[in-house]
């Protein structure tokens, strides 16, 4: 124990001499000779580091005032920028827009109180692609012309989807109600026109003409012109034929009137006085077919007034 206590005691005097002796150097005078070294950025670096710390704060605050300009001019919110506005549905656009690179969408649709105008200086076109990129259809709008080049194209009515106009490589089909075509030149057809009836308007009449050909109307089953509130009249410069291969020909009416019929001269020694009127005639018909009159008399007097034949 006392071995012990001897050696803490002697340690505690080492330590106290070290301390003093520590002391005693740190208050020493410095000698006049010691050389100082300053620790830091002195002269010309201190100033030029300033001035890049300047530039970088005032670059910063040109940066900070553009970036407000910018949002401000373009008018960025939290729904999207100026007329473009970004909803839950998509991305909605107000106002005039241009695009100068092509715009893909799925489906484009104004507002429920304006229009939507697509416009451009030279034309509009709309293609359909299918899903290898290759043109299905083709909606172009020129300054000359509106083409649309697909395999069918549809013209459909807005209430019921009934189809309206409809064209493809075989077949135009018009599904309206009426075709009404108000040219002074009417409509010309290069070939067959095929129909189940032929109509005028209310009031108006019907011409079928061919101003400097025949007018042709064909039918297996039968032709049939009716006239049920007026006449019915068939002129030609030459002859009018009449010619049935198979049957006959019937004439029904109240009264039949043949017109100009040449009339043949006979003389009867029987007749009363050569000043009498002669009011009836007998019809004769000669070997070719010809009709003529031959006044009548007590017997038949075509055989009589035969003559008229020889002149056809």
């Amino acid at each position: 124990m006392d071995r012990s206590t001897n050696l803490d005691i002697e340690e505690l005097k080492m330590t106290r001499e070290q301390y003093i002796l520590a002391t005693q150097q740190n208050n020493l005078p410095r000698s006049e000779n010691a050389q100082l070294y300053p620790v830091g950025i002195y002269g010309w670096r201190k100033r030029c580091l300033y001035f890049f710390v300047l530039l970088l704060l005032v670059t910063m605050i040109v940066n900070l005032a553009m970036t407000i300009w910018i949002l401000k001019v373009m008018n960025f919110t939290v729904d999207g920028m100026g007329n473009l506005r970004v909803t839950k549905k998509g991305i909605r656009l107000e106002g005039i827009s241009e695009f100068l690179l092509p715009l893909y969408v799925k489906e484009i649709h104004s507002r429920k109180d304006s229009p939507l105008v697509l416009q451009s200086d030279r034309n509009v076109t709309v293609n359909a692609r299918n899903h290898m990129g290759q043109l299905t259809g083709q909606l172009t709008v020129g300054a000359d012309a509106v083409e649309a080049q697909c395999k069918r194209f549809e013209v459909r009515a807005s209430e019921d989807g009934r189809v309206l106009f409809s064209a493809d490589e075989d077949e135009i089909t018009i599904g309206a109600e009426k075709l009404k075509v108000t040219g002074t030149e009417g409509a010309v057809f290069g070939h067959s026109v095929e129909t189940p009836h032929v109509r005028a308007e209310p009031s108006q009449d019907l011409r079928l003409e061919s101003p400097t050909r025949s007018l042709i109307m064909e039918a297996p089953r039968g032709v049939q012109v009716s006239a049920a509130a007026g006449d019915f009249k068939a002129t030609c410069r030459k002859e009018l034929h009449l010619q049935s291969t198979e049957g006959e020909i019937f004439l029904n009416a109240d009264t039949i009137r043949l017109g100009n019929l040449p009339t043949g001269s006979y003389s009867s020694s029987s007749t009363s006085s050569s000043s009498t009127r002669q009011t009836v005639y007998e019809l004769c018909v000669c070997p070719n077919g010809k009709l003529y009159l031959s006044p009548a008399g007590v017997g038949s007097t075509c055989q009589s007034s035969s003559n008229i034949c020889l002149w056809s």
